[in-house]
């Protein structure tokens, strides 16, 4: 199922259950097209971008390999590909004079870098993370955790990759000094809490990450931000989950170009999943279980192609289908009498 919708002033979309694919390659165990999930014996069915690496044993040595497999508006993002590994030991932080080995020092670096993690490590950053251009965070092989303190920025920058890492507990970012690049260390007046925030930047890929309990977004794409693929993210126990577009009166985002695929929207997601001002969002094959106020809305004029994606309502009265929906090829024969009906009396309406 596909929709199309263009926002005024404020519309939410809400979908009966469905479930279809769209995006779609030539490799074994990867779901091809809309229908049932066909039966793989030995291969796990995956998605399009996580059939592209998942089944390569040689993933830790061929890290750079994942630059080719995003999909959507965000797929020319390169990350570090170019560059060297940069392998983060060091989970203290320091936001004015980050030590070498720390994930802060790494992330600012004007140079192309993929970064690693040496071991498990949760990082509490003592203010706002500025992400420089062509880097790539690469959880993968560790489980690595920001949390309990304010969390990354991606501004004014292009080419960044964030996978495989969770986000949570993100506080807002005091007024302060902080490093963008080895050069300059500026003054920042502060973050709003989102566990990542993406202003004024092009060719930003989300993927793989575990995102919740925020004090504002989980993500936030607005400023202009285009060319951004959100993708394979674990959403939960969140309010207001992703804005894509600063506000109703901030025009520039309608060069704003969002994919959103194969995302989990999880327990307690309230709403914003997501909210689209301006610019234009695909919203496709992404699971939603119980939220609370909405999933997709939209203002200030939108273009939201949602396709294929899986609703479960919330298990509270009324918010659940009353009868079983018939299948769609039936529909126009079950409207074919929509309106007032000629009833004679005596004889069946049906007549």
């Amino acid at each position: 199922m596909s929709v199309v919708l263009q926002a005024r002033p404020l519309l939410v979309l809400l979908v009966l259950p469905i479930l279809a694919s769209e995006l779609v390659n030539s490799l074994p165990g990867v779901y091809h097209g809309a229908g049932p999930l066909p039966s793989f014996s030995k291969k796990k069915v995956m998605n399009q971008i996580d059939g592209c690496w998942r089944n390569k044993s040689n993933w830790s040595s061929n890290r750079r390999a994942l630059a080719d497999c995003a999909v959507g508006f965000g797929k020319a993002a390169s990350g570090g590909k170019n560059g060297k590994t940069y392998v983060v030991t060091d989970s203290s932080d320091n936001p004015s004079n980050p030590k070498p080995g720390t994930l802060r020092y790494g992330v600012i670096q004007t140079r192309p870098l993929w970064i690693v993690f040496e071991r498990d490590m949760v990082i509490t950053l003592k203010n706002e993370l500025l992400v420089n251009s062509y880097k790539t965070i690469d959880g993968r092989g560790a489980k690595v955790e920001i949390a309990y303190g304010p969390c990354i920025t991606v501004q004014g920058v292009s080419h960044v990759i964030i996978h495989g890492i969770g986000i949570h507990d993100c506080k807002p970012g005091r007024s302060g000094l902080v490093r963008s690049s080895p050069t300059h260390l500026g003054r920042r007046g502060g973050s709003d809490g989102d566990a990542i925030s993406i202003f004024g930047s092009t060719h930003v890929w989300i993927d793989h990450c575990a995102l919740s309990s925020s004090t504002d977004g989980l993500i936030d794409v607005i400023h202009a931000s285009t060319f951004v693929t959100i993708s394979n993210n674990f959403f939960s126990h969140h309010d207001k989950v992703m804005l894509l577009g600063h506000n109703d009166g901030y025009k520039a985002d309608k060069v704003m170009k969002v994919t959103i695929a194969f995302n989990h929207f999880g327990p307690g997601c309230v709403e914003r999943m997501p909210r689209v001002r301006y610019g234009y969002a695909h919203v496709v094959n992404n699971r939603y279980d119980e939220w609370r106020m909405y999933a997709i809305g939209g203002s200030a004029n939108p273009t939201i192609l949602s396709e294929g994606n899986y609703f479960i309502a919330p298990d509270e009265n009324g918010n659940k289908q009353a009868f079983t929906a018939a299948p769609g090829s039936l529909v126009p024969a079950l409207t074919a009498d929509a309106g007032p009906l000629s009833c004679s009396y005596g004889k069946s309406c049906a007549d």
